[in-house]
């Protein structure tokens, strides 16, 4: 059986492929991304919270390809900006096209460490924060949507300046509690293990086995 993650980043994907695949539910879908079923119009993430964006997206996976669908928001929410920029993490330095994904991350982080350049390491405090949705076509004899929500958070601090290659994002800049590397230092395993995502895509692995036909 086919799930979509409605995402069209490949790391993402990669990820929730590593988390199914150590669940001990033992979940077997074929799961599959935005690039991988026919294209539609993507509707603007204009939720104000973490889990209206996961849901939005979800929502529209569902009705567009007719595929149980997965979809997370997540962003990094600093405590010296009072949570920003949280829902606009991704866009925090503006809007970039498809094509640049790497530049936007770039921009990004630097426009950040900008804005906390004068902050003192200890009240540098900051969180991941993931929603996640998973949403499935309306049962049979039925019109609504199914819908499952879950959440995770990875409490840690910003970095003075970036560390490490791997991850995405804000990684390179964020150092989780009780660590001594930033995410990006990290294996992908490592940061699977303890991270917002990583949580949040555990936990609905739980619900993913129960709601879809195992093979």
């Amino acid at each position: 059986m086919k799930l979509l993650l409605a995402t069209r980043n490949a790391k993402k994907l990669d990820e929730l492929r590593r988390i199914l695949a150590a669940s001990p539910q033992l979940i077997s879908v074929e799961l599959v991304g935005l690039d991988d079923v026919p294209e539609y119009d993507e509707v603007p993430e204009s939720g104000l919270t973490f889990a209206e964006n996961a849901l939005i997206k979800a929502r529209e996976g569902v009705r567009h390809t007719g595929l149980a669908t997965v979809a997370d928001d997540s962003g990094i929410a600093v405590d010296a900006l009072n949570g920003m920029p949280g829902v606009f993490s991704a866009r925090w330095s503006g809007r970039f096209g498809a094509a640049a994904p790497q530049g936007k991350d770039v921009a990004n982080l630097e426009l950040l460490l900008d804005q906390v350049n004068d902050v003192a390491d200890e009240k540098r405090g900051a969180q991941f924060v993931c929603a996640a949705a998973f949403v499935l076509p309306p049962a049979a004899g039925k019109t609504d949507l199914r819908e499952h929500l879950v959440n995770g958070t990875m409490k840690g601090k910003l970095l003075r300046k970036p560390r490490g290659e791997g991850g995405f994002g804000y990684d390179p800049i964020f150092m989780a509690e009780g660590q001594t590397r930033s995410t990006a230092e990290m294996s992908a395993e490592e940061k699977d293990a303890i991270s917002h995502r990583g949580q949040a895509f555990r936990a609905l692995a739980a619900v993913i086995a129960k709601n879809l036909p195992q093979t």
